[in-house]
This record gives structure tokens, C-alpha cells and sequence, in this order.
């Protein structure tokens, strides 16, 4: 029962915060150290909740994926593959070149907190220089405005930025508002969460037993059915909300965590 009781409160903590700009990966690390869930069983489930947050992402976003596939790459014509493909690059290059660096070093409680604070202030300054908005709408996102989101997701490597966190302060700060940088960022989340988290389920393959299977599926359920709840709910938040907000939150958490486990 301890496992499920992890599987379930993990798999909540991931669809919850996997899209809001609070960091995921930190919000994880730092609930495993609390769980005391860190064997490389517990490494490899965390992979595994991802693909549920992803497949909400799919779900929700189903007809814009299904437009991507239109080959129309004329600027003003709504974001297709080229878009996406922008975005991509800059992070990707990164990941595959960092990706031994960041594993090794990056993933603790103390770096969290790091990437939890410097994340919150870029949100803030993000918040604070107004730029005019150009890209009201997903649709309006440019060549030049998606890849500029793509260079912002770099900072995400670093566990506890956030990588919506990242992406719609670069947004903003290109024009972009708050809600098309917000969906943008979905968007282009999903062919990197699965590609990142396929590497390393592939490098955890010995760690999945049949054994772990009901573990595994629960978290799974537990990640796809609260980051679809999770989802709607920010675009509507965002509305009414600035970043800045996000970034207090995550002052709060640092603060907190920052008792309890250093």
C-alpha cells in the first residue's frame, strides 16, 4: 500500500504542475525526498508519469496536432511543423549535449531550489517589461517568436526553471501573450517530453518488472487525469492572473523545502 499511496500522490503532484510554470521536475524531486521514493524503481516511474501528463497534451490539443500535418508553411497561416521544428532545435541540441551533466549533477533538492528561484524572478521581469503584444492567439505565433521560445527552454534543463516557466517568459518578452505563449508551450512540450522521457525509460528498461506494473499504471492514470483538469484550468487562471503570481509561489516553496531538507 505504500507504493500505491506513492504511485498515486506522485502521479497527482505530476499532472498538476507538469504545464504550470512551478517546475514539475522539482515539484518530483522534491516529493520523492520527502516520500523517501528514490531507489531507481522510483526514477524510472517518474519517467513513466510523464507520458501520462503527455498524452493530455494529445488529447486536449487532438484537431491542432492533426493540423500540424497540413504542409502550409506561408507566415500568417496559423503554427505548423516549421514552428514546432524551431522550438525544438535549441533545447534538443542542448539536452543531447548536457544530457550525462544534467543527470548527473543537476538533479538534487538543492539545485531545485535554485532553479525555483532564478525562475521565478526571470517570470517577474518577464511580467514587468511590457511589450506589445503581437501574437494574441496561438495561430499569431511567428518563425521568429517560436524559435525564441525554443532558446528559453534551455533554461528548463536546469531542474526546478520549469519549462513553461522558460518558454512563456520568452514568449512574453517577444510579443507573444500570456495564453498563445501558455498553448504554444503545450504544443511543443509533447515531441520533447516523449522523446526525452523515451531515452531514459530505455536506458531504465532493467529496472521494469511485471511486479511494478500496477505501480506504474496507477501513477500513469493518476498524471493524464489531473494534467487534463490541470491544463484547462491555467489557460482560464492566466486570464485573470500574471506570472508573477506563479513566481511567488514558487519563493514560498523554496522557503518551505528549504527548512525541510537543507
Amino acid at each position: 500500500m505504500g507504493d500505491l499511496f506513492n504511485a498515486i500522490i506522485m502521479g497527482i503532484i505530476e499532472g498538476l504542475t507538469e504545464f504550470l510554470p512551478v517546475s514539475s521536475t522539482g515539484h518530483l524531486i522534491l516529493t520523492a525526498d520527502l516520500l523517501n521514493f528514490q531507489d531507481d524503481r522510483a526514477k524510472t516511474f517518474e519517467v513513466v508519469v510523464q507520458f501520462g501528463a503527455v498524452l493530455a497534451v494529445l488529447v486536449l490539443y487532438r484537431k491542432k496536432f492533426l493540423s500540424l500535418l497540413n504542409f502550409n508553411f506561408k507566415e500568417g497561416s496559423g503554427i505548423n511543423a516549421l514552428h514546432i521544428l524551431l522550438a525544438l532545435i535549441p533545447a534538443g541540441l542542448a539536452g543531447v549535449l548536457l544530457h550525462g551533466f544534467i543527470k548527473d549533477y543537476l538533479f538534487s533538492s538543492a539545485t531545485v531550489l535554485v532553479g525555483l528561484v532564478a525562475g521565478g524572478i526571470l517570470m517577474i521581469v518577464a511580467d514587468r517589461i511590457k511589450k506589445k503584444v503581437t501574437a494574441e492567439e496561438l495561430d499569431d505565433i511567428t518563425y521568429k517568436q517560436a524559435f525564441a521560445i525554443g532558446l528559453f527552454q534551455i533554461l528548463a534543463l536546469w531542474p526546478g526553471f520549469s519549462r513553461s516557466g522558460s518558454t512563456i517568459s520568452g514568449g512574453m518578452f517577444f510579443g507573444a501573450s500570456q495564453k498563445a505563449a501558455a498553448e504554444f508551450t503545450f504544443i511543443v512540450s509533447v515531441p520533447i517530453m516523449a522523446g526525452a522521457s523515451g531515452i531514459d525509460l530505455i536506458k531504465s528498461r532493467d529496472f521494469l518488472t511485471a511486479s511494478d506494473a500496477p505501480l506504474f499504471i496507477i501513477g500513469f492514470l493518476a498524471a493524464f487525469i489531473v494534467a487534463m483538469v490541470a491544463i484547462v484550468t491555467f489557460l482560464n487562471l492566466i486570464k485573470r492572473l500574471s506570472l508573477s503570481w506563479f513566481a511567488y509561489y514558487r519563493f514560498a516553496l523554496a522557503i518551505v523545502f528549504a527548512f525541510i531538507i537543507l
